[in-house]
């Protein structure tokens, strides 16, 4: 079974061995990387790798700044999606941890009745106070999230998606697959092997759906999402997303939404001694290392110079005593208190 992973970054230098490593260890057999702009070795990180065969690195092939869609539209092009039995989108904050079997994607495959595509429901795992960045697998660090059934005040959770070589797939959205056959009905389950609700089934429409109730959702498979990761990596991730934060002003709120630290969650640490052992294999390779300490000194030098500037010194500040509700949560929160 061919599995090719497919994601897009920028400037996740610290991060690539870990997921490289896990997704090996799961199953995946071949990664397609889109990376731009990168300034902390990401892009020769992933070119010393592609040396080694470990996977196929290309710019990103985006006119504008729909980076994203625009390279998952190119994949569908590429050799390694073209001859894969299965694709997996997802990021490299994303860590898909598997409940049946060897803990593998081929057991979750096989437990969910071989379908044409599994779309595995989001759980976000808390920053839960952890400030400094260091250089250890992130799965290890973060074991705190939201109730599993609800998101703040959401139900409804999103998802990211395997796809099967005849799904009738128009394109691969970041999320789901989309078709353009009102009559097709392709077999399409949850993670935990039910089919996926009608309306987030059917072919694509103006609504572009990537979330469904997520109770009972994940008896297969979690996907666990470590968009904050340490205090220090989010500031770094921030300045990416945005490169004029100084003159603006922050809004916490994506933080605080991902950072509820209710429930614990550690069956993903079944994974660590073998992605410890994967890790050391490709550290083993020739320049490997070198450029992953490089990537690692870069993160850290980024982060100090965020921190020089009073923006993010405030910043920082403020993510440090946000409380870990959403809005709505809040909002109710302020209501009962005035009751």
């Amino acid at each position: 079974m061919r599995i090719t992973a497919v994601t897009c970054v920028k400037n996740e230098g610290p991060f690539l061995l870990e997921w490289i490593a896990f997704n090996r260890i799961i199953g995946v057999t071949d990664f397609l990387f889109y990376s731009n702009d990168c300034s902390d070795a990401t892009d020769r990180l992933l070119d010393r790798l592609q040396e080694h065969g470990v996977v196929a690195h290309l710019p990103n092939p985006a006119t504008n700044r729909n980076y994203q869609m625009q390279a998952l539209k190119a994949s569908r092009r590429h050799p390694l999606v073209k001859r894969a039995d299965w694709v997996w989108i997802a990021d490299v904050d994303e860590f898909l941890n598997i409940h049946v079997g060897d803990h593998t994607l081929p057991a979750l495959i096989d437990a969910c009745g071989n379908p044409q595509a599994i779309s595995v429901t989001f759980q976000f795992m808390a920053n839960n106070g952890i400030e400094d960045f260091v250089d250890t697998p992130v799965i290890t660090q973060f074991q705190h999230s939201h109730n599993p059934d609800i998101w703040g005040a959401d139900t409804a959770i999103e998802v990211k998606s395997l796809v099967r070589r005849d799904f009738p797939t128009e394109y691969f959205g970041a999320h789901r697959p989309f078709h353009d056959d009102e009559k097709a009905k392709p077999k399409w389950t949850d993670g935990s092997g039910r089919q996926v609700p009608p309306p987030f089934r059917k072919a694509a429409g103006k609504r572009r759906i990537r979330a469904f109730p997520a109770r009972d959702a994940r008896r297969f498979a979690t996907l666990n999402h470590y968009a904050l990761r340490s205090l220090d990596s989010y500031l770094v991730k921030n300045d990416r997303g945005d490169v004029n934060r100084e003159h603006r002003a922050f809004d916490d709120s994506y933080w605080r939404e991902r950072n509820d630290p209710a429930y614990h969650d550690d069956s993903i640490l079944r994974y660590v001694a073998p992605l410890q052992a994967e890790m050391a294999r490709l550290m083993a390779l020739d320049g490997v290392a070198d450029l992953h300490a490089e990537a690692v000194a870069l993160h850290k030098a980024k982060r100090d110079a965020l921190l020089a500037q009073d923006s993010y010194q405030h910043m920082r500040e403020q993510l440090r005593n946000a409380a870990p509700f959403s809005d709505a949560e809040t909002a109710i929160l302020k209501e009962l208190a005035g009751a």
